[in-house]
């Protein structure tokens, strides 16, 4: 015998509703719809029905008079004024489950495998950060594999660190290497207006089986529209919100913010918003600490959150360096000339910074770390004398320790892609260095 909750019945007629309303497509403006006839809030979500019947999802980003503005999720191709416009009610959304592991995800959170999804909870892809008085202070070390990170620039469980680089200097080698080698629960990893070629090679050469397990990617390629590869971000960071939701230690990785500003720039100058600093709209510069604040500690979990920063000529005072610079907790340079002189990881140890380690770092670990640098400055404001052979030995007595020392901190520093090395063994041996 079939039983029948009335209630619950009730309650979903209550919900449905008995009204159909459509507009109809006027304009098509650039990457912009102009949409007649029907109301709709920012961020709804709405279905045109193009010449051949086939409906191309649409999302409302402003208004315009008694008109609203769509963009469209997918192809604009087949959509022309008269189509039929019929709007959801509901915003965009991801669902999420532990089925995700090991997937590969469009910027929609749809799977690229053509494997359907079973059940799960829908997370909306736009959602407040945590409240602020309710986030627990961070006090764990995340341990990244990576030496030259754990030993002189120590991550915290939930902290929001920048990787500043220019193309071809190895951020996506580096983001692998945390992938595998960090101490996490799960890995979302977002790469958003990536080549396509680049995709794939991430996951089987830089990811590796052994990452891909406890990952799962969300892939905007830089072909998709402008509204995909934004949303790309947005889905990366709601499934993270999901497991930590679960009381799970989770990395987030985007690769690269600086594709999503440019995301949101073409999307802003299409509906009309003036132009600021380089071209970027005001709304880019409301939406980068909107998406960045969302990840860090909760009540419940963690999300530490490493976000790339591709950095236009290498100018690392850009418009989008500078407001990364300013939202997160902590930054990592990559730098070109390192990457020259084959020293991998490419990180520039003397620019980059921690914000937290002070916090989270045994006071040895802190006093080692600190002589290192000051050694490596030492060497590096001496080093055209040294290379000259103008310096004689004994002439100075900080260059001469930093001389003695310069060999065995770049060994320190330099690490094989494929060579693992956990917190304890990374914060050891810098310290033995100096004991």
């Amino acid at each position: 015998m079939i039983s029948l909750n009335f209630k619950e019945l009730m309650k979903k007629v209550e919900e449905c509703s008995t009204a159909y309303i459509e507009g109809v497509v006027s304009k098509v403006i650039g990457l912009t719809i102009e949409v007649e006839g029907i109301k709709a809030f920012v961020g709804e979500v709405c279905k045109i029905y193009n010449e051949k019947n086939v409906a191309v999802e649409c999302e409302v980003v402003g208004f315009r008079e008694n008109n609203i503005i769509l963009m469209p999720l997918g192809e604009l191709i087949g959509i022309a004024p008269g189509c039929k416009v019929v709007p959801t009610g509901k915003p965009l959304t991801v669902k999420c489950s532990e089925e995700l592991f090991g997937r590969v995800l469009d910027g929609l959170g749809k799977p690229l495998d053509d494997k359907v999804l079973g059940e799960g909870n829908y997370y909306k892809l736009d959602s407040d950060p945590p409240d602020p008085l309710k986030r627990r202070r961070i006090k764990n070390v995340m341990s990244t594999g990576v030496r030259a990170i754990d030993g002189f620039l120590t991550c915290g469980e939930g902290q929001r660190i920048g990787i500043f680089a220019g193309s071809g200097v190895g951020k996506s080698t580096t983001l692998g290497m945390i992938a595998r080698e960090a101490q996490a629960d799960v890995n979302v990893i977002a790469l958003i207006g990536e080549r396509g070629r680049e995709v794939l090679d991430f996951i089987e050469k830089d990811l590796g089986e052994e990452g891909m397990k406890k990952s799962i990617i969300v892939c905007a390629t830089s072909d998709r529209p402008a509204l995909v590869r934004l949303k790309g971000a947005f889905t990366a960071t709601a499934i993270a919100e999901y497991f930590r939701d679960q009381g799970k230690k989770v990395i987030l990785m985007m690769d690269s913010v600086t594709r999503f500003a440019m995301a949101q720039r073409e999307i802003g100058l299409a509906i009309g918003e003036p132009p600021a600093t380089k071209g970027y709209t005001p709304s880019v510069f409301a939406m980068l600490p909107r998406l960045m604040e969302r990840s860090g500690m909760s009540d419940r979990g963690s999300i530490t959150a490493f976000y790339t920063v591709l950095v236009d000529g290498d100018d690392f005072n850009e418009p989008i360096a500078d407001a990364v610079r300013g939202i997160l907790d902590g930054h990592i340079v990559l730098s070109r000339d390192l990457a020259a002189k084959n020293h991998y990881p490419a990180i520039d140890t003397l620019k980059s910074i921690s914000r937290l380690m002070s916090e989270i770092a045994d006071d040895d670990h802190k006093q080692a770390a600190s002589a290192a640098r000051d050694l490596l400055a030492t060497y590096n404001d001496s080093e055209d004398l040294i290379n000259l052979g103008a310096y004689v030995r004994g002439s100075n007595k900080k260059i001469d320790i930093a001389l003695h020392y310069h060999d065995y901190i770049i060994n320190y520093l330099r690490q094989g892609i494929n060579e693992k090395s956990n917190f304890e063994e990374s914060r050891n041996k810098l310290v033995q260095m100096f004991s």
